[in-house]
Parts: C-alpha cells; structure tokens; sequence
C-alpha cells in the first residue's frame, strides 16, 4: 500500500480528504490511484483547495448528506462536474455530533455533555446507526445509486458527508472490502480519518476544556473507534452473509456489476 502522506493532498480545508487508491488488493492488484476520492464537506473552499479538486479533473461528486445539511450549505459548482446528492440517513435521526450545537462551548452544558457523552449508550447509539448504513432502505438505495454510478459515470470521482467519517467512511470501506483489500487494511484506511479530522477539531476541544468540560469524550463522537465499523461488517455478516452477497441483494449490484467495478478500479499490472 502507498504512504498515507501520499494519499493525504494536505487541503488547507479539506482536512479529511485522501485517495482510495494505493490500498494492495490481492493477487499482485492494487487500487487504482487518483480515480476516487473522499472527503468532508465541501463548504468553505478556499483558492488552494479549488486548485487542487480542478487539477483532479473530476466528473462527479457524490453527496451523502441530507436534505437539511445541503439546503443548509450546498455543494459549490465545480467546473465540469456533476453532483450527485443521495440522502443515506434519510431513514435516521440526526447524529449525535449533529445535536450539540453551541453546547460544546458552554459552560452550563460541559459538564453535562462530558456525563452524557461518556455513558456506554452513546457508543452504542453510533454503532445502531452504523448497522443503519448497511440497512436503512435509504441507504441501501442510496450506496447502490453510488456504485452505479461509479461504475457507469466517468471517473475521477470524490464522495463525502459532512465530516466526512461515517456515511463516507462506510462507503469507502464497502468499496474497499468489495476491490479485495485485506480487512486490517480496510480498518487502517478508516482510522486515518483521526490523523486527519482530529487535529483540525483542536480548537473546538480546547472550548470544550475551557469551558470545563473534558475532550476526550468528543473524540469517539468527533472521529471514528474500530467498533463502529464492527457493528457495520456484523450487521453485514447477518443480513446478507458476504461482500458479495451486500452487493448483489442490499445494493443492487450483482457479480457481473461486482467484477466490472474491481476491472475498472484495479490496477494488475505488476
């Protein structure tokens, strides 16, 4: 697999962006470089990022979030790309992180977000919303619009969220277990999103401390634990028994699809 500094493209912004490509796939294959990306939102951009995303040529950008974040904050138009909205969590509440709002820095609700955020209930509502992504009908219609898309549209193409670390962390876990990447290395590629999105979250921590109350219970709420993508590959295992078996009956994409997709984005040249 490449270094995670070559996949990492150092946007000012985009903190948590980073090429798919690189990942060993098995049988002398590796991902193909520089034809799938994922990101955060994509608000914000300054000129550095928009010169970076131009310089990927991308045709389409795949956004996960719902209705409400993209009213709330649209994608920008990008020259020669089309965006692609599908609502995954359609069928779920808002995410925890979603609901704090201006509480984080308040210290009449630190204390009692630092309780709160630290019962086992919260880890536990995260994994039910990640079985929730392997499940939920509007996600399940929501990937396989995606993975018809990435296969039928032109590449390069960038996916993402909001912080761009659940919905898109699912769905750059699914693509990679689909291409044939070893499950550490799926779990490897998910935890880079703490290298990248924690750090940028550093001021909004120490608010938190300051405050009075103690960051380190934000972090599994504000980044991503192992566990989350358990529950994720578990409820997997039991609705549809395989990879393959997801593909075809949860999302839609049957073997020929499956293999079609692995020839378009492997490279087995070595």
């Amino acid at each position: 697999m490449t270094s995670t500094a070559s996949r990492a493209l150092g946007l000012p912004v985009l903190t948590n962006f980073r090429d798919l490509g690189g990942w060993s796939a098995g049988d002398g294959a590796t991902v193909r470089s520089r034809l799938l990306f994922r990101s955060k939102g994509l608000t914000g951009l300054d000129a550095d990022d928009r010169a970076v995303l131009d310089g990927l040529r991308l045709s389409r950008v795949y956004d996960f979030r719902s209705v409400d974040e993209v009213t709330e904050s649209a994608d920008p138009e990008l020259a020669g790309v089309r965006n692609v909205h599908l609502d995954v969590l359609a069928d779920s509440p808002r995410s925890i992180a979603a609901n704090m709002g201006d509480k984080l820095a308040d210290p009449a609700h630190a204390a009692e977000l630092t309780e709160q955020l630290a019962k086992p209930e919260v880890h536990q509502s995260i994994c039910e919303i990640y079985r929730g992504l392997v499940s939920f009908d509007s996600a399940r219609r929501s990937f396989g619009g995606f993975f018809t898309g990435l296969l039928d549209d032109p590449a390069p193409a960038l996916f993402h969220c909001t912080a761009g670390k659940d919905r898109t962390g699912w769905a750059a876990a699914a693509f990679l277990s689909l291409m044939g990447v070893s499950r550490d290395d799926v779990y490897a590629e998910y935890l880079l999103t703490n290298d990248q999105l924690l750090v940028g979250l550093t001021p909004l921590f120490e608010r938190f401390a300051a405050a009075g109350g103690d960051p380190e219970v934000l972090k599994p709420v504000f980044g991503v634990v192992p566990g989350y993508l358990d529950a994720a590959f578990a409820e997997l295992d039991t609705e549809f028994g395989s990879v393959a078996g997801y593909f075809a009956d949860g999302l839609g994409i049957d073997a020929d699809a499956q293999q079609a997709l692995r020839e378009k984005y492997l490279d087995r040249s070595e």
